[in-house]
């Protein structure tokens, strides 16, 4: 998998931005043996209101556990947008080149900032791979096999060279779990990767899409991410409306 992956025969991007693209982290097992890899998640959003689609799901693919984070999602982002309003959106978000069965709601933090990304068109930065699951309040909350995940996307950022760019974004009740490898904790105190331990999806958005979330007493501030995602679903609200009429 990981020489697919620099063959580019799997797509993982570790440099650059990207809209609606970002990095996930999961634990693949076989024979006793488990190791992380990188995962390429997508979301694209647009007029209607079918809310959040799991492609994985409407193929029979996601497990139950992966379904109910995915639905998590809609609750956060309906308490976000739609207090005064209809949430007026379809967002369809699946995982890239995966062909086997997912489970597990580690990567709905994830699936929540690439959705954010699509919604405001603030790209992300694919330098930086994302684990964690996240309340409908948007707290993040600790995930397994944290060590596994950051070290397999460390030894694809290593196989291509490390700039300094690259990193991992984990929840910060995880830190305690990690029992790192010397060559990570080495490259990580040179400042050649990084590991943000982030405790609200705010947190998150700021690192990745590097400009505030933009949420504060209950109005977006000007300009944020936020911002600009609540602005496109007014957009897709209005065009609803006139497609009634």
């Amino acid at each position: 998998m990981k020489e697919e992956i620099l063959k580019d025969v799997i797509h993982i991007k570790t440099e650059g931005e990207d809209i609606g693209q970002i990095n996930g982290l999961s634990v693949l097992s076989t024979g006793g043996y488990s190791f992380g890899m990188p995962s390429r998640i997508t979301a694209r959003t647009y007029v209607g209101d079918a809310g959040v689609i799991n492609i994985e799901r409407e193929t029979r693919m996601s497990g139950k556990i992966h379904t109910k984070g995915v639905l998590t999602l809609s609750g956060y982002l309906g308490g976000l947008f739609a207090q005064d309003t209809p949430l007026s959106l379809t967002a369809q978000v699946t995982f890239e080149q995966s062909y086997g069965g997912v489970e597990g709601d580690s990567a709905s933090s994830t699936e929540l900032y690439a959705i954010l990304s699509s919604l405001s068109g603030v790209p992300i930065r694919q330098s930086i791979a994302v684990t964690g699951s996240v309340d409908q309040k948007g707290e993040i909350q600790p995930i397994g096999g944290v060590t596994e995940k950051i070290e397999g996307f460390f030894d694809i950022c290593k196989a291509r060279g490390l700039t300094g760019e690259e990193g991992v974004l984990i929840p910060a009740q995880n830190i305690s779990h990690l029992m790192l490898k010397e060559e990570v904790i080495e490259a990580v105190h040179k400042g050649l990767f990084s590991i943000y331990a982030v405790k609200h999806i705010h947190e998150g958005v700021e690192i990745l899409m590097g400009r505030p979330a933009g949420y504060q007493n209950g109005e977006f501030l000007s300009g944020s991410v936020y911002d600009l995602a609540f602005r496109k679903i007014r957009k897709f609200q209005k065009a609803m409306e006139a497609k009634r009429e």
